[in-house]
This record gives C-alpha cells, structure tokens and sequence, in this order.
C-alpha cells in the first residue's frame, strides 16, 4: 500500500490553515492513501486544535517557537516514521495550489526523480515585486551554480520527496530549509525535477524575514557555509591562492624596486607580501583539513541514514496516529508491556542527537 503524507509547517496559522487543508486532496492518482501532517512551531493561537478540528491525521507541536528547518525537519520525521513512501511539502498560508500536488509527484511515481520542486513561475506573480523577482532569479542563479542543478525556483515551498530521499536528508540551517536542501541534495547527486504549479492569491506577508537585507544575509550566509561543507578544499584554495597571489606580487614588486637600486624605500612592501604569503599558505592548509572532516562528515551522514533505515524494520509503520501534544504529549497511551513495551517514537541515537525535535 502506497502512502503520501502532505506536511504543513504552521506558526500562528489558526486563520489561514483551515482554507488551506480545504484546498488539499484526500484522493490522489498514484497512491492509496493520502494523510495530512501539521507541524505546530509553538503557536499561541490554537493552531494545533483548528488543525485536529479540520481533520487532520497527524499533529507534532513544539512548545516554544524552534524555526522553518527545524519545523521542517520534525515533519520530515514524523512523516518517514508514519510510514511515507512519499512526503509533500506545502505552506499554511495556501500559496501553492492542492490540485497540483498530483503532479508534483508524478515524477516520482514514475521513478524519474527522488525530489521534485514546484516551479511559481515567479515572472507571472503579479503580487511580488520587480526587484524581489530579480533577486528572486539571482539567488536562484547562484543555488544552481553552487548545486550543479537546474531548478528554476530555488525558494519555493512547494516540493515533493521520496522516502529515500527524506532519510538522506539533515538540515543544519536554523533559517530555512529551502536553500540548503537543494544544495545538499545537488552535492549528494540526487535527481531533482520540477514542475511549474499555479499559486493562490497571497494571504498575508511572509513571516521568514522582516526585510529584505535579512533575507540576503541570511541566505548568503546559509549558500557560503552549506557550499563550504561540501567542497571545503575547492574554497579554501580559492581564497588561500588569491592572498597568497596578492603577496606574491608585491613581492615581486619588491624585488623590481630592489634590483633597480631603490628597494630600501620599499621595505614595507616586503612585510606586507610576508605576511600575505604566510598567511594564504595557512589557508590552504586549513583547507586540507577541512576537506579531512569533511569526509569523516561523510561517513556520518551515511551512518545517519542507516540508522534511520533501521528504525523503520524494528519500529511499526503507521502508528501512532498522533504526534505528542502539550502535557502528557501523545493523544496514544504510553508504550505497556501489553503491546511489547514499544516506544512509538523509539529514542536512537538520530532523535537523541535532536532532542528539540520532539516534545514530550
């Protein structure tokens, strides 16, 4: 049996969330069975009770407000230990069209891709303004660059993954998962499709940034370090032969002035190439062991994923059938020696290692 889980990440989206759960699909070609999963990132406007009054099968809550990736990455979970074999994810807001979700996973069912991005066609969005869809076009530009991908809208929401795909995924960023997760998956040469998907007409301001120059900086920051996690020799070079370059130079320049019979006015010349040298020699060493723990990061990832794997054969697919809640937590009974004494949400070495993931 076939299951899809469509996760929404919600923060303060009691208003909102009902219009958006309306707009989604319980029927889906290609599947047998269609649940829905809200990820309640500390709200304080009952998010949570709207969410189980419409329906919903799964709920994860945070006490306190954690962040989109973390929001995220809880759903991730929660679904791949409800037994996904396939995860959408989708905004509270109702920005991304329900009716397209059948064809953002297409590509899956046919085995073409292991994640598929939803394409806004961002120069047909009358609401968004002409310099955020610049920026809009060069960041995304620069993520395809960096990832040695092709997708066309590297900040949409909008996205589908395959079960394989959302165990080898490990978010790090504490701003947004949409940036980071293509380049990881880029880097983890994944194949990744997309799709263009219609978008409803915006329903409040987006609540990941208060202004443009935080989203820049953060998400140049999240490029840069995600980029440098995975090609740390190739950007230590770089830089470290750029210093070392520029000393170089001046060394020779130093010589010239030397040679010629004028380079005691140039000493100071010939400290700044020193240090410029010694100090871009030192880059690329830190280079070479950075591209060392780079591979030790390597082989952890491939540990995570395979101890992921195991929980899904010693755990039971499916259950619970809610995610923990404020107080006792869990809407299930705790585990009893009646029915094995098995944890539903078993505390291995990957949820320990997040223990923010899961409030109980």
């Amino acid at each position: 049996m076939t299951k899809l889980i469509i996760q929404i990440p919600c923060l303060n989206e009691a208003e909102t969330l009902p219009q958006t759960l309306r707009d989604l699909p319980r029927v889906v070609a290609g599947v047998d069975v269609v649940e829905w999963l809200v990820i309640d990132d500390g709200s304080r406007d009952g998010t949570a009770a709207v969410a189980r009054d419409h329906g919903v099968d799964h709920i994860v809550q945070f006490r306190r407000n954690k962040g989109l990736a973390a929001a995220f990455m809880a759903g991730i979970d929660a679904c791949v230990q409800h037994g996904a074999d396939f995860i959408v994810n989708t905004d509270a807001d109702n920005q991304y069209a329900g009716a397209d979700i059948s064809k953002l996973i297409a590509p899956l069912l046919r085995g073409e891709a292991d994640i598929v991005i939803g394409d806004r066609n961002i120069r047909a969005m009358a609401e968004m303004s002409p310099v955020k869809k610049l920026l809009q076009r060069i960041g995304s530009w620069v993520v395809r660059q960096v990832s040695n991908t092709k997708v066309p809208d590297t900040t949409s929401g909008f996205r589908a993954y395959t079960r394989e795909a959302a165990l080898r995924m490990t978010i790090v960023s504490d701003f947004s998962y949409t940036l980071e997760s293509i380049i990881q998956a880029g880097k983890r040469r994944m194949a990744i499709a997309h799709v263009e998907t219609a978008t409803n007409p915006r329903t409040r301001p987006s609540r990941l940034f208060d202004s443009i120059t935080t989203y820049l900086k953060h998400s140049g920051a999240t490029i840069v370090r995600i980029y440098a996690s995975y090609e740390p020799l190739k950007v230590f070079s770089y830089i470290g032969l750029v210093v070392f370059g520029t000393g170089l130079v001046i060394s020779l320049r130093f010589l010239y002035y030397y040679l010629t019979g004028s380079g005691l006015g140039h000493l100071q010349s010939l400290i700044l190439s020193a240090v410029l040298m010694i100090v871009g020699f030192q880059v690329l060493l830190i280079g070479l062991v950075a591209d060392l723990i780079g591979g030790s990061r390597k082989l952890l990832e491939d540990v995570l994923y395979r101890v992921r794997k195991l929980e899904l054969v010693s755990g039971d697919r499916g259950s619970p059938t809610r995610e923990p809640l404020p107080g006792a937590q869990a809407d299930a009974a705790s585990p009893s020696p009646a029915d094995g004494g098995r944890d539903p949400y078993p505390r291995t070495a990957v949820l320990a290692s997040r223990p923010d993931r899961w409030e109980r």
